[in-house]
């Protein structure tokens, strides 16, 4: 397999011009007034650099940014999406026209700076949990009407695709449980509706552990278990099904919880507690 081949894929192209299209149609409007400035006909350079160390993510959006702008725009690439990047280095050169340069570096740079800190802070908690089976994953707490933007980060960090939405997983929470009579009912109920469907089970308990165990859950979901009742958990279930932690991970304990022997760690924070990494665009001079 080729470096390109193991690289993440990111979402279908309509879903990248879509997004990219709302956040122009956002910005620009009937039109950057400041832009016009500029002599339309009017050529210019200009590079992105990163002001800080990072991982990148977000190239395929921004791009798009130029490109609906101006198609004949030249972009080169120093560093893909999953890269490492440095201080002050330089992630890509572009050519094309001035006021399609400067209308849509904006949006170009949110996009790169949102997702690059996504795939950033996903490196972090991959890194602090290497030796160990657990595998990192992300949550659907996202930034509305960016889902499969930040998820596509979240895989240029390392980690691992949790549910896309409420459409291609079950999982079944502490309420969905209440609603249907406890745990047991409410995943012989899910299965009946939905034949073949991934199942993951929330449980606050051992005993609801068993439970869900017994009914046949695919995932068991341990919230806010301590480590010692992890370990309890991992030598309860002995490899029949796989276990999620979730629930209170922070990056100084994410390791002792991967020690446990837990498969899967799931961290809202990597999509919902965003730092933009500090990129800019300078033009260069004629």
């Amino acid at each position: 397999m080729s470096a390109a081949d193991a690289r993440p894929q990111p979402p279908v192209a309509e879903a990248i011009r879509a997004d990219v299209a709302r956040a122009l149609a956002e910005d620009i409007g009937p039109g950057d007034v400041t832009a016009a400035l500029i002599d339309p006909a009017a050529r210019a350079r200009a590079r992105i650099v990163s002001r800080e160390a990072a991982v990148l993510a977000g190239s395929p959006w921004a791009e798009a940014c130029f490109r609906q702008l101006d198609p004949q725009v030249r972009i080169a690439w120093h560093r893909h999406d999953g890269d490492a990047i440095a201080a002050d280095e330089v992630v890509c050169e572009l050519a094309g026209n001035a006021r399609a340069l400067v209308a849509g570096e904006r949006n170009a740079l949110n996009f790169l700076q949102t997702l690059s800190g996504t795939a950033t802070v996903t490196r972090s908690y991959v890194d602090a949990v290497a030796g160990t089976r657990a595998r990192i994953l992300d949550t659907r707490k996202t930034i509305p009407g960016l889902r499969l933007a930040q998820k596509y980060a979240v895989r240029c960090g390392g980690g691992h695709n949790h549910r896309m939405g409420l459409y291609d997983a079950i999982l079944i929470k502490e309420n969905h449980a209440v609603a249907a009579g406890g745990i047991g009912p409410a995943i012989r109920a899910a299965r009946a509706a939905s034949p073949g469907v991934f199942l993951d089970c929330e449980v606050e308990s051992l005993d609801e552990l068993r439970e869900a165990i017994d009914a046949g859950a695919d995932r068991v979901l341990l919230d806010e278990f301590s480590d010692a009742q992890l370990r309890e958990a991992v030598a309860l279930a002995a490899g029949r099904v796989p276990l999620e932690v979730s629930g209170s991970v922070n990056l100084e304990h994410v390791r002792q919880i991967a020690q446990t022997g837990v498969d899967c760690i799931s961290i809202g924070a990597l999509t919902k507690h965003v730092h933009a990494v500090d990129l800019s665009m300078r033009f260069e001079d004629a």
